[in-house]
């Protein structure tokens, strides 16, 4: 099997890693890649949006599955050009894609379906936005209508900050286009979860829980960022959880995108929020989340190749899922300043004694605990021969060990290693689980 993956970051390196360790897959290409991807699957030098050159690409050499892993090409259709010219790709089409493009149609599918969601209204007036803010006295969130790249929502504790907001996104234009209209919802309180399914236009098989974190800065404060760290499993949410939330929300919305004849097919990624025994959707994305992969990548057992593309071509009974007992944990190292102003081209240091030939003390250690390290390229780039930083998240850190203690153990240690100036991570991924567990023994 030839497989292509479209995309540059973590996410399409955690994937890539996984179909290069399938029997079946003697083919792998990425475009465009990074340095950490370029070791394992050959680079292309196409853009991920250049959906024409990427179709000619797939024809030319022909590729039995093409992986989409960023929002973007799926909302410029690249699902709908690839189908019409017979060739197999993973992900919805552009219709579908409106899941996560839009959030009112998201908003709007989700009260068709009955699938439960905080109390919203659209506006693109912002005076109207703002009359709106005035006439509420609770908490609201902010939400930028399109694509963010995971920055176009603002949490806001009071009125003043909701109408900076509304300011921001729909007057200022700090997420371009994508703030033309705005989403205004009541602010919900809770543990937030990332939740994975499979979908086949009918029906779905869940990848799992993971605990992402948005907020750049420990304690969850600061701006939201593209995601600082995740883990998984999420202790207390089992298979009976996972079983809910298939019926709540993931077959509800099957049914109702079908039933306008947008059947969803790929990755359904809901966003959720947990107060007591409520399930509600934040949101919806159409993609393997990131940095929610990295780890969900680490624990996936079997071949990923075989089961995605027996989701693409209709064969569902014959997709696989089946996920490690074990935990694993992505650490993210960011550029100073994430997500705002931040430098690049600064030499990156000490990832060889991760990814290295030579053994370190370190990793000696690692493997006689069975801990298996991992660092995901995100944001960098090759100057001269050398490593160097090339965007916010530079790279995610990710470890599997038999418990959440010891996984996020080892990607801390593992991140400690790795320098470069400005070097930003938080220092709490997993810190309120393995409290929890550590309480509870």
């Amino acid at each position: 099997m030839k497989v292509l993956v479209v995309g540059k970051g973590a996410r399409e390196h955690a994937l890539c890693w996984r179909f290069s360790q399938s029997p079946k897959v003697w083919g792998l290409f990425c475009a465009s890649g990074n340095p950490g991807i370029s070791r394992i699957a050959t680079p292309i030098d196409i853009e991920p949006d250049d959906i024409g050159a990427l179709l000619r690409f797939a024809e030319s050499q022909k590729i039995d599955l093409t992986v989409v892993g960023p929002e973007n090409p799926l909302a410029l259709g690249i699902v709908d050009e690839f189908e019409r010219q017979g060739l197999p790709i993973f992900g919805p089409t552009k219709a579908a894609a409106q899941l996560e493009v839009s959030k009112s149609f998201a908003k709007t599918l989700m009260r068709e379906a009955g699938v439960p969601t905080a109390e919203w209204e659209s506006f693109e007036d912002p005076d109207a936005a703002r009359r709106y803010v005035k006439a509420r006295r609770r908490p609201l969130v902010v939400k930028a209508d399109g694509l963010a790249l995971g920055k176009g929502v603002t949490v806001c504790d009071d009125p003043d900050s909701a109408l900076a907001a509304i300011a921001a996104a729909m007057e200022e234009k700090c997420f371009g286009e994508a703030g033309t209209r705005v989403i205004l919802e009541e602010r919900l309180t809770g543990e937030e979860l990332s939740f994975f399914a499979l979908c086949n236009g009918e029906n779905a098989l869940a990848l799992g829980v993971v605990q992402d974190y948005k907020a750049a800065f420990d304690g969850d404060r600061g701006p939201n960022t593209g995601g600082m760290g995740a883990y998984c499993p999420v202790p207390r949410y089992d298979r009976q959880f996972e079983q809910r939330v298939m019926d709540q929300i993931v077959h509800p919305t099957l049914t109702a995108m079908a039933a306008r004849g947008t059947p969803f097919k790929g990755v359904l990624f809901a966003g959720l929020m947990l107060d007591s025994d409520r399930i509600t959707v934040l949101e919806f994305n159409v993609r393997f989340g990131d940095p929610e992969c990295e780890p969900l990548m680490m624990r996936f057992e079997g071949d990923l190749a075989e089961a995605l593309l027996a989701v693409t071509e209709g064969h569902f009974e014959q997709a696989s899922v089946k996920l490690s007992s074990r935990s694993a944990a992505t650490v993210v190292l960011a550029s100073g300043g994430y997500p705002g102003e931040y430098a690049t081209g600064l030499p990156i240091a000490g990832l060889e004694h991760i990814d290295g030939a030579e053994p370190s003390q370190l990793k000696v250690k690692w493997a006689i605990d069975r801990v298996r390290v991992k660092a995901f390229h995100a944001g960098t780039a090759l100057r001269d021969g050398r490593l160097i930083t090339g965007g916010g998240r530079v790279l995610a850190v990710t470890a599997m060990a038999a418990s959440l203690e010891r996984a996020l153990g080892a990607a801390y240690e593992a991140a400690a290693m790795i320098n470069f100036e400005g070097k930003q991570l938080r220092n709490d991924i997993g810190r309120r689980a393995v409290e929890s567990a550590g309480s509870q023994q």
